[in-house]
């Protein structure tokens, strides 16, 4: 009996021809006819890989939906949104459109006017931010340089704000200022040598929560006043307490430096008198 896969005589010579017809929109039985061919098994095997024109395909049901589908899928629509117009499973929607690009994200009205009013906000903010900046500038240049009185009664006024005082129920005529902010520390600093402060009567020791980085903020108060950070005194730990939820956290917290002057007595009830001083003189005519 004859083997009906074995090898046509004619296969390589026909096989392009064969493919050739397909594509060009024969059918099958104009392909056997024109290539006289008579056997189906060498016919698959010479179309093996060539798939039909559209003409031969059998009408189907569902051409129109996938028509359809595809259309909706170009116009953004999500799988969803498809089976909802259309009433066809989600399966044969991904069937359909697989090879579409995917949409991108489709929002909702109300998401469309949450993102309105951000980016107004965004300029709004951009707007102020620039405002904020432009007064701040023009602020700075109408101080300018600082007489020796200026700053005199400007370390005056800031020691009486955040330096340690004397109580009547606590007797304490020292001077010892603490603050985080370094342009205040600066400042105070100017004013001490504007005093005629030495530096070896001057003391420093940080002040910081346990939680924080101790040994960076050593270093840099260290180095924002100028002497190693070897010669500060012991740090001052404040306890963490969980349950609170600090703000002042992170690389930029750096806790507070003790700026405490020795021997200052005299220099304290100095600093009293030029704040009444300045009390007086700022006293409105009654």
């Amino acid at each position: 009996m004859p083997n009906p896969h074995r090898e046509h005589p004619d296969h390589a010579s026909l096989r392009p021809q064969a493919i050739a017809l397909r594509r060009a929109g024969l059918s099958r039985r104009q392909i056997r006819d024109r290539l006289h061919i008579h056997n189906n098994d060498l016919l698959n095997r010479l179309l093996e890989g060539t798939p039909a024109p559209d003409w031969t395909r059998r009408p189907n049901a569902k051409d129109d939906l996938r028509t359809r589908a595809r259309e909706l899928r170009r116009q953004g629509l999500t799988y969803d949104q498809i089976q909802l117009e259309l009433g066809c499973s989600k399966s044969s929607i991904s069937l359909w459109v697989r090879d579409l690009p995917k949409p991108p994200p489709r929002r909702t009205p109300a998401e469309q006017a949450r993102i309105a009013r951000e980016k107004r906000w965004e300029h709004e903010l951009a707007v102020r931010d620039r405002e904020r900046r432009e007064t701040k500038s023009a602020a700075t240049r109408e101080v300018g340089g600082l007489s020796d009185r200026e700053l005199l009664l400007t370390g005056a006024a800031l020691y009486w704000a955040e330096g340690t005082k004397d109580k009547p129920h606590n007797r304490r005529e020292h001077v010892q200022f603490v603050n985080s902010d370094p342009g205040v520390i600066e400042v105070f600093l100017a004013w001490l040598h504007l005093l005629g402060v030495e530096p070896d009567r001057i003391a420093y020791r940080v002040m910081i929560h346990e939680s924080a980085d101790v040994k960076a903020a050593e270093r840099y108060w260290a180095g924002l006043v100028g002497v190693d950070a070897a010669t500060l005194q012991k740090t001052t730990l404040k306890k963490h307490n969980p349950k609170t939820t600090r703000k002042n956290v992170g690389e930029g917290y750096h806790g507070c430096l003790v700026i405490r002057v020795l021997q200052s007595a005299e220099l304290y009830r100095r600093i009293e008198g030029w704040w009444y001083g300045i009390v007086l003189g700022a006293e409105r005519p009654r």
